[in-house]
């Protein structure tokens, strides 16, 4: 009788096969994934789904038959023929590939991957800049380590090495037979018995007793070899760091501009919570003036009014003087804005970013938001920041949904070399 198995693979039976597919063709994964991040909205990033790639190099690689001779098989994967049918002929055309007289194409191969399989490519080459020139955090249990061997403990942690390196040690200081020793031993026997010498088959017989039942006596593994695996918490030292970020709500701000900033800040709350554990996130809008808020005020308050950039900058300073001592804190800020500013307050601002707030942050990035169809043009803010030079803070500009996700990974993008 022969058996053949059509079913589909269970959800999550095949993890280990899926793990090494997306490890072989994770830099083809990593591009699809970037492309399709650019038409989702941050909202969506986290939601995983269909991303299309080229077939080419992502193909499972087959052992076949050789070319010679005549041979009938069936294809791995397959759930609908035996060996021996006959299989239809596919009818011509397709949407991946190319139609005839009109060049080459190439099939496209869509990957269904997991919210967690999607933020892991997007955010895998991702940080946060100079996190570890600050001092470390009190020490935070995460995570176990080694920590020798025990007599008891869970099956899944035997150490089989040294239990049979403990029974070997046993066996041999209580002296117990070899099984090589006992099938000499009787090979002897039997020899004697043919050559009917009584006398050597009785005292062979009485010695080859008693190694069976010192055999018996002395077991191969006994409970006292078996050792197990221990662990214990294992406390490390962890950076921490507080990221400020800083939008500028007022009534120059039209609703694309306001929407663009919200999604930048979104993508950068996801990026946080995602890659980091002891990571803080401080919300401040301002108009003219400028007040610390929370996740939901920061995303969906409707306020207005003029323009004072000094205002959030003072709060950040304020805030970071009382909660956030240099020697515990990582300390970066984003900050996004239209570029407009009071003329009378552009001063003020290029003192407090001077000599208040780059000092004491790790990475300051601006970002300058505009209507798509506005020509570029230098912004009272951009020119004031611009003049700062290399000691500025890094400075990008967006005019469109499409440019927020390049411009985010060019402004985080780890550096060569770094570990994420």
């Amino acid at each position: 009788m022969q058996l053949i198995d059509k079913r589909l693979n269970p959800g999550g039976k095949s993890l280990p096969n899926r793990q090494r597919f997306l490890r072989r063709a994770r830099g083809i994964i990593r591009k699809a994934v970037r492309e399709a991040s650019a038409e989702r909205g941050v909202r969506e990033l986290d939601g995983g789904g269909v991303v299309v790639a080229p077939a080419s190099g992502i193909e499972e690689p087959l052992f076949n038959r050789g070319q010679t001779g005549k041979a009938q098989h069936v294809l791995p994967g397959n759930r609908e023929f035996l060996e021996g049918d006959r299989l239809p002929r596919p009818s011509g055309g397709g949407s991946g590939g190319s139609q005839a007289g009109q060049g080459d194409g190439e099939d496209q191969f869509s990957i269904v991957l997991s919210a967690a399989e999607f933020l892991d490519f997007f955010l895998e080459d991702l940080e946060l800049p100079h996190l570890e020139r600050r001092k470390l955090a009190a020490m935070k249990v995460d995570g176990v380590r080694r920590a020798g061997y025990s007599s008891t403990g869970s099956p899944a942690n035997l150490a089989v090495l040294r239990t049979m390196r403990n029974a070997l040690a046993r066996r041999t200081a209580l002296n117990r037979p070899r099984s090589s020793e006992i099938i000499e031993l009787e090979a002897a026997l039997e020899e004697a018995q043919a050559r009917s010498d009584e006398e050597a088959c009785a005292a062979m017989g009485f010695q080859l007793e008693g190694l069976r039942t010192r055999m018996r006596a002395i077991p191969y593994i006994d409970p006292i070899d078996i050792r197990f695996r221990r662990f214990e918490p294992n406390p490390r030292p962890v950076a921490q760091a507080v990221m400020f970020c800083l939008m500028d709500v007022s009534g120059s701000m039209s609703e694309h501009m306001k929407d663009i900033a919200k999604r930048f800040f979104m993508l950068l709350f996801v990026f946080l919570d995602r890659r980091y554990e002891q990571v803080e996130v401080v919300f401040i809008r301002h108009t003219d003036q400028a007040r610390e808020v929370d996740e939901e005020t920061f995303f969906h308050s409707r306020e207005t009014g003029g323009t004072r950039v000094s205002t959030a900058l003072a709060e950040m300073a304020r805030i970071a003087a009382e909660r956030y001592p240099l020697d515990l804190w990582n300390i970066y800020a984003a900050q996004a804005s239209d570029g407009d500013n009071e003329r009378g307050d552009n001063a003020q601002a290029i003192t407090l970013l001077r000599d208040a707030i780059l000092p004491i942050c790790q990475y300051f990035a601006y970002i300058e938001v505009a209507e798509p169809d506005h020509e570029a043009a230098t912004s009272s803010v951009w020119k004031m920041y611009e003049n700062l030079g290399q000691a500025g803070p890094a400075m990008r500009r967006v005019s469109t949904r499409q440019e927020i996700f390049p411009v985010f990974r060019d402004l985080f993008r780890a550096d060569e070399g770094a570990s994420s």
